[in-house]
């Protein structure tokens, strides 16, 4: 039994399980991106040089997955500290391990210059507005119909997201269908920005008109009134791939979000799924993923024991720090790799990749 490489987060046997089940056989990748104008709170989201820039974001991450390179945007997306994007992590993951990936767009700003899945989904506007996603359920039912299709394709399905401010949306979410998320979402920056979470949350609940568990039974109106668009893109996705096959929810506590939803809209799927995420999510003294998957589902809850201390990069070693640890689906296709090579993507052979890739784009930076 391969495990090394892989940590147990919650529920150890159904992790057990969901490892048997899968090792050796073969996934498709797929990343749902997204806007949503709450990432452009200013102190909300690392995820760009600035808040203006985050509209580019999830465009350049799967941009660089599909080139190497970014091609909406100059470099590579960081942090405003310069630490590069997750998606370097996902983009190794993949290489190594020849799994293939699709781009799903759930309402993105600015549209990739990559081939990707077309839901008819549209930017997220700003929640505090109280009215933040239109057509929700229509996505659900159009990703849903894309999950079905890929699941005829492949063993099981990985599906990331890329969508800055996520976890603020998660929260306002978990929190409108009743589940305590308070101090327990993570967030992209080492100095997790709670109170101004809570703050725009309850902006967003007072112009919706809606308060804590009063939407446990509503999720698509959740989703319209406080949610993101890449939640009814990812849930509809994931429950049509789980009719049929098994699921990793690659991500970190937004992941939490979008199962509250699919254990409202179709809960006889919940068997076939389980988080994937990072070492860095599952330890992270300023969130809780355990406690919320415990509150919402026990499915299993693993996470790629990645390690960057010793690397002799900077901005890889700042995820030991706290910074960006998961996005772009990084955990779930590095767990996906060990297991479909079957142990020969490694721990080691994955940062390796990674810092390989991160001097590439430096140098190509400079010139």
């Amino acid at each position: 039994m391969m495990e090394s490489g892989i940590k147990f987060g919650y529920n150890e046997k159904g992790c057990q399980d969901f490892i048997r089940r899968i090792e050796g056989s073969r996934p498709i990748f797929v990343c749902v991106i997204a806007t949503t104008e709450t990432a452009r709170i200013p102190g909300l989201s690392a995820a760009g040089a600035m808040p203006e820039l985050t509209d580019y974001t999830p465009a350049a991450d799967v941009e660089l997955l599909f080139y190497g390179r970014c091609r909406c945007i100059e470099g590579v997306p960081v942090t405003p500290d310069g630490i590069p994007t997750p998606a370097l992590i996902t983009m190794s993951a993949l290489r190594l391990s020849n799994i293939p990936y699709f781009v799903l767009n759930g309402g993105a700003k600015v549209l990739p210059k990559v081939p990707f899945f077309e839901v008819g989904g549209s930017p997220g506007k700003d929640i505090r507005s109280g009215c933040a996603v239109e057509n929700s359920e229509e996505v659900y039912e159009r990703s849903s119909i894309i999950g079905r299709q890929l699941s005829r394709a492949a063993d099981y399905l990985v599906v990331g997201e890329s969508i800055p401010g996520g976890t603020t949306t998660a929260l306002a979410v978990l929190l409108a269908m009743g589940v305590d998320a308070k101090l327990k979402v993570s967030s992209s920056m080492p100095n997790n920005p709670h109170d101004l979470k809570l703050r725009v949350v309850e902006a967003a609940f007072e112009a919706a008109g809606i308060s804590y568990g009063s939407l446990e039974r509503a999720p698509f109106k959740a989703i319209s009134l406080v949610g993101d668009p890449m939640m009814p893109a990812a849930a509809g996705l994931i429950a049509g791939a789980a009719e049929e096959v098994p699921v990793i929810m690659a991500g970190g506590t937004q992941m939490c979000a979008v199962l509250k939803l699919l254990q409202s809209i179709s809960p006889e799927v919940l068997g076939n799924l389980a988080i994937g995420t990072t070492r860095w999510i599952l330890e992270d003294k300023t969130s809780d993923i355990r406690e919320l998957v415990s509150k919402v589902a026990p499915v299993p809850l693993l996470a790629a024991d990645l390690d960057f201390s010793a690397s002799k990069y900077r901005g890889l070693r700042a995820y030991e720090l706290g910074v960006a640890k998961e996005g772009v689906g990084a955990g779930g296709a590095s767990i996906a790799a060990m297991l479909s090579s079957r142990g020969t993507v490694t721990r080691a052979s994955l940062l390796k990749d990674i810092e390989d890739s991160y001097s590439m784009l430096i140098d190509s930076a400079s010139h």
